[in-house]
């Protein structure tokens, strides 16, 4: 399937850098289904256009997402899906992806002037209340 556009939803306050939103995204489709392998991405330009991002931005998700072996840039022919990232390569770009979102958090929770306890005891709070939200949705 060539796509012409990939909807893309890019929140500019949240402090995640929009390469590492796009990258998110175009591996949220690939996983999904929505993206297959053979499928054709936008060119960086059109991406970058249809986004109002700057070219380097986009260039920097599909650079990155190639090295990752999420996707192939061919010369001349366009970017492609490639099958599934060997397993090694799937935990190191969920990993960058946590990296980003604690430095996001840590960055913006020493800006407010937090400890590290009270920074560390939140992590833990929201764990624990998440566990038990996905707790009582199972029951």
């Amino acid at each position: 399937m060539p796509t012409q556009t990939l909807p893309i939803h890019l929140d500019f306050r949240s402090g995640l850098p929009i390469y590492i939103q796009i990258m998110n995204q175009i591996e949220q489709k690939v996983s999904g289904g929505v993206l297959k392998p053979g499928d054709q991405l936008p060119t960086v330009r059109a991406l970058a256009s249809e986004l109002r991002v700057n070219f380097n931005t986009v260039a920097r998700a599909y650079r990155l997402l190639d090295e990752a072996g999420v996707i192939s840039t061919q010369q001349g022919r366009g970017t492609y899906i490639m099958e599934k990232p060997p397993l090694e390569v799937e935990r190191k770009l969920r990993r960058q992806t946590l990296e980003a979102l604690a430095r996001q958090y840590i960055g913006e929770s020493k800006r407010l002037e937090f400890s590290d306890a009270e920074i560390t005891q939140m992590v833990r709070d929201q764990l624990k209340s998440w566990k038990e939200a996905q707790e009582s949705d199972g029951e």
